[in-house]
């Protein structure tokens, strides 16, 4: 369900299921003024189940997967690098590229790292 209500100073946009008493107030406040809407409930769609993700998935590489996880914990190729045991900056970046083969060593160091299952890296 999808609340709207736009006045000239006000726009107030609550989404979800909204209870029936802050219906009832956002009428009796806003009467005509306010819209209403509701969400078919097969608008929500498993995602893993979507030709989207299934072509997303298949695309994915260890070191598309490095980073996306480095970025979540928002390092930088440097600072992963030194996590890594020294590693330059230049070689994070190869590993990411996918120009440089992630070792089972650094795999299991990432695996460490990011709390991923150590199979997501190689």
């Amino acid at each position: 369900m999808l609340a709207v209500v736009k006045t000239p100073r006000t726009s107030v946009r609550i989404e979800g299921d909204i209870p029936e008493s802050i219906l009832s107030l956002l009428k009796a406040e806003y009467g005509k003024k306010l819209v209403v809407k509701q969400s078919p409930d097969d608008a929500r769609v498993d995602v893993f189940e979507t030709d989207w993700y299934k072509t997303r998935k298949k695309s994915m590489t260890p070191g598309k997967y490095m980073r996306i996880y480095r970025d979540n914990l928002g390092l930088t190729q440097e600072e992963l690098g030194h996590k890594l045991g020294g590693l330059s900056r230049h070689y994070v970046s190869d590993l990411e590229a996918g120009t440089r083969a992630i070792s089972k060593g650094i795999a299991k160091s990432l695996s460490e790292i990011f709390k991923q299952p150590v199979g997501r890296f190689l």
